[in-house]
């Protein structure tokens, strides 16, 4: 197997394959789910939410491990030096601490079925690995279709948002499923944005990634809309009176989307300077969710 040349120390190349930053896909939707929760009902299980947090990043750990398995298995990770199976050159190993991880998660999500006496958290988590497993696993492969987003929207979306509520209230809300378009829009960016550099690797498997279908060029020319439509739907549930206004905090990270869409206008087809725009997009997630999240808690701070 030969793997390019990358004019980095190893311990940054474990780093990046390990991505702790990428973990605040998992925490969000926990994050704004529990928020708006708490500012619809004035209730926090506090227990409730360590365990589903603990459990979304052990289940996330699942998908990047198992994820770095099966692309090992199509040849698309050959030139990636900052794969797991690439550096440890055990793909047994990484496959069943991948399987671990995702036990030790679906422990937690089942205590919390367990302490409320219903599986309905439990099931949509369940859905949730469901659509990560046909994300990349065999036979499906449905990243290699270009559907990877929209799998991801979902997973993180709507379907885990729907747990997090569920878990913390036992019932169901329209705000929340307004909150997680936004949250799972912001989440999709990332996977988006992360085809840039391999474009050239993604089409020579047949992986048939949205970059690879529109080119880098269109391919940035979208990112704006899609960006910008973090903002644009918020404002639009802020007027429909799903949102408080305080929600319009996400606007402060907006200069992460600018910093984002320009750079990849300006560098689309230099696969070499785009490893650099996922940790942006990394940036973007993790503020706009996280300012977010406070715009539907912060009213209940005054009010009290």
């Amino acid at each position: 197997m030969t793997i390019k040349a990358i004019d980095r120390p190893k311990r940054k190349l474990w780093l990046a394959a390990l991505k702790p930053p990428m973990y605040s896909v998992a925490i969000m939707p926990i994050w704004v789910g529990t928020a708006v929760a708490f500012a619809e009902t004035g209730k926090l299980n506090a227990s409730i939410f360590a365990t589903f947090l603990a459990s979304a990043i052990l289940i996330l750990a699942w998908e990047n491990l198992s994820n770095d398995v099966f692309d090992s298995e199509t040849g698309v990770d050959v030139n990636k030096a900052n794969s797991l199976v690439n550096l440890t050159g055990n793909k047994g190993l990484i496959f069943w601490l991948g399987n671990l991880c995702l036990l030790a998660g679906l422990l937690g999500i089942g205590t919390i079925a367990f302490w409320q006496q219903d599986l309905t958290v439990i099931g949509l988590i369940l859905l949730c690995c469901a659509l990560g497993y046909l994300y990349q696993g065999p036979p499906f492969r449905l990243s290699y279709q270009g559907l990877g987003e929209i799998l991801c929207f979902f997973a993180f979306g709507p379907v885990a948002f729907s747990a997090v509520y569920y878990s913390q209230t036992r019932s169901w809300s329209v705000s929340n499923v307004a909150a997680s378009v936004v949250v799972g829009i912001a989440t999709s960016l990332i996977l988006f944005c992360s085809h840039f550099n391999q474009v050239q690797d993604d089409a020579s498997v047949g992986k048939k990634s949205p970059v690879v279908r529109l080119g880098t060029w269109r391919s940035a020319k979208l990112l704006p809309w899609a960006s910008g439509s973090l903002y644009g739907l918020t404002l639009l549930f802020v007027l429909l009176k799903l949102f408080p206004v305080w929600t319009l905090l996400i606007l402060g990270s907006s200069p992460y989307a600018i910093k984002l869409c320009r750079y990849i206008l300006a560098h689309h087809d230099q696969s070499d300077k785009l490893l650099y725009c996922r940790f942006i997009a990394v940036a973007l997630h993790f503020w706009s969710g996280l300012l977010f999240g406070a715009g539907f808690v912060v009213p209940i701070w005054l009010g009290r």
